[in-house]
């Protein structure tokens, strides 16, 4: 008699992506972001809702991975001379950091009548940011590579590091804990050189084997076996640094660092992003699961009493930190209320506070509800803050509206470029109509005798009101990316007979304005690179007319690839250059171009 075949189960896969699909895009839509979504998902479906998964940790140890991989694509993307650029501020700022707020957190413990080792313990967890939470975040808001973004990533990346010597102080303060014997005192050394052995080695592997490893592999010409290798290097990596009792997610970093230079790197980031973006949902989803509502319930004043306290001293101190260190108002409020909760490795120092005797296992669960709750509470601090910020906006009262303007030209978006477009126009005596919602900016200009009105360019009133329908040619130049896309979609829907010419900030908001109408859209990086590499064979002694054609020819093949991309519907950075791999820092780059 035939074995009956027993299949997968596909009923928790089901259910998990159901869950993400359907949670993450509705709370975004409704302005809390994916992350609140995905938690609230696994609030639902984990032990505490409908108890479709009882065992969330066996989810939450793969879903890990999310964090992991997410780290290697960031490192890609931090090259070692940035990331030697940015020491002052990993070791500046990020010690600053979280020094400030372990002190300030042990001490209302201290307050509330634990002991310090205890209070030390607990506040040293909360210190540990979530890593997964504040870089979904700067991903979906665009602002991982702008210096504010790059300031956070250093805490993070210093908050990474700083869990070894935590962890050993953890051991050290074991032997003064109440009821716990003398005989785990001391710092295992051993472990320590495993550590260091660890890091020396992955940094060799990466400086001598990884470029010729994936030239070995790209020869092959598989396309499949490049992608295993791409998750062999990150999960290796992570692996080895594991063993060395170090964070994966540092692991997985140091490895994208030491790729961020190769020929290889644009490829691998591509190959990577699609498990990535699953599983780190799958974490958030995880971490919902997690919540254990009854702990909750059970100590639900002392739970709800900490996270406000501890969020707004963390809070507080990250926002005194920011302003020493230069930050201005807006932008340390910002990294206050961003990174104020706590993080993933909070369990991590957790559990080894129990295994040592310093915690029992009821503190262990009230702390990690605790940190749970901090991470659920920050999406929906951040939408606060953004409300917040909507209604204290500078006062627009006494600064013109647009009303029947009718200028030749009509510019949107009077900043860097804007203004630098409109020299052209007024040089030749052209009248333009300018409108703007920074007040400060155009106050700046009516300093300089140019006059700008306080207009929206995303609402199709004031674009109106802003003489749109009789202007000759509009040039949009706003900064942010999706109301560039915006105005465009608008304009052209409108006034279709207008000519629009565009500022694109990087390749793929070219293909976004490409799709939206626009007659012309320029990539600014990429224009200043044509200037670049025109002025460098200008030295080296290359005649004009060689230059220009060169040039002609740098032009075309950019806006062939930008065509077969938009018609492929391929992502900006996985344009063909050439025959061989993507070089760093060329046209089809997604990044910074």
């Amino acid at each position: 008699m035939p074995t009956e075949h027993q299949g997968i189960e596909l009923l928790p896969v089901i259910t998990l992506l159901a869950a993400g699909v359907i949670c993450a895009p509705l709370f975004k839509r409704l302005g809390f972001g994916a992350v609140l979504g995905y938690l609230a998902g696994g609030i639902a479906i984990g032990p505490f809702g409908l108890r479709l998964f009882t065992h969330p940790d066996s989810i939450l140890q793969v879903a890990e991975l999310g964090v992991v991989l997410f780290l290697f694509i960031v490192g890609l993307e931090m090259r070692p001379s940035r990331l030697w650029e940015l020491r002052r501020q990993i070791f500046g700022l990020g010690l600053a950091q979280v020094l400030g707020c372990a002190l300030l957190l042990t001490a209302v413990g201290v307050v509330t009548g634990f002991s310090v080792a205890l209070s030390f313990v607990v506040g040293a967890g909360f210190v540990m940011t979530s890593t997964a939470i504040v870089m979904q975040l700067l991903e979906e808001r665009r602002e991982l590579s702008a210096p504010s973004g790059q300031q956070i990533v250093s805490i993070l990346l210093l908050e990474d590091l700083m869990i070894v010597p935590l962890l050993a102080l953890i051991v050290f303060l074991a032997p003064i804990a109440p009821g716990n014997s003398a005989q785990n005192a001391g710092i295992d050394w051993t472990q320590v050189g495993i550590g260091a052995a660890s890091i020396a080695g992955l940094l060799v592997a990466g400086r001598y084997l990884l470029n010729p490893f994936f030239g070995v592999l790209a020869n092959a010409h598989a396309r499949d076996v490049m992608t295993a290798a791409a998750l062999l290097v990150v999960l290796g990596s992570a692996y080895v640094m594991h063993l060395g009792g170090l964070s994966m997610a540092m692991g997985a970093f140091l490895a994208g660092v030491l790729l961020s230079t190769s020929t290889y790197r644009h490829q691998l980031e591509v190959d990577v992003e699609p498990f990535r973006g699953i599983l780190l949902g799958l974490f958030f989803l995880a971490v919902g699961m997690s919540l254990d509502l009854t702990v909750v319930g059970a100590n639900w004043r002392t739970v709800l009493f900490y996270v406000v306290a501890f969020m707004a001293v963390k809070a507080l101190a990250v926002y005194a930190i920011g302003r020493l260190f230069g930050s201005s108002n807006g932008e340390a409020v910002e990294r206050a209320v961003i990174m104020a909760q706590g993080g993933e490795f909070a369990f991590v120092l957790y559990a080894a506070a129990a295994a040592t005797g310093i915690i029992d296992a009821e503190q262990n669960a009230v702390l990690t509800s605790i940190v749970i709750l901090s991470m659920v509470l920050t999406p929906l601090a951040i939408a606060l803050m953004n409300a917040v910020r909507s209604r204290i906006r500078p006062s627009t009262e006494g600064y013109e509206r647009p009303a029947g303007l009718n200028g030749t030209a009509l510019v949107i978006g009077f900043g860097r470029v804007g203004q630098i477009a409109s020299q052209f126009l007024l040089a030749r005596g052209y009248d333009l109509s300018i409108i703007d919602t920074d007040v400060e900016m155009i106050d700046a200009a009516r300093d300089l005798g140019v006059h700008v009105n306080y207009g929206d360019g995303t609402r199709l009133d004031i674009l109106r009101a802003a003489g749109a329908a009789q202007a000759r040619v509009v040039l949009v130049c706003v900064d942010k990316p999706e109301d560039g896309t915006r105005i465009t979609q608008l304009l052209k829907s409108e006034f279709p007979i207008v000519p629009v010419l565009a500022r694109a900030i990087d390749r793929r908001q070219s293909l976004e304005l490409i799709q939206a109408g626009a007659d012309l859209q320029v990539r600014e990086t990429f224009e200043s690179a044509v200037v670049l590499g025109s002025a460098a064979l200008a030295k080296l002694g290359i005649p004009p007319a060689e230059i220009l054609e060169i040039t002609d020819r740098v032009r075309h093949r950019d806006a062939e690839r930008l065509q077969l991309e938009l018609v492929a519907g391929i992502h900006a950075g996985t344009a063909l250059f050439g025959a061989g791999p993507p070089q760093s820092g060329d046209a089809g780059s997604s990044t910074g171009n």
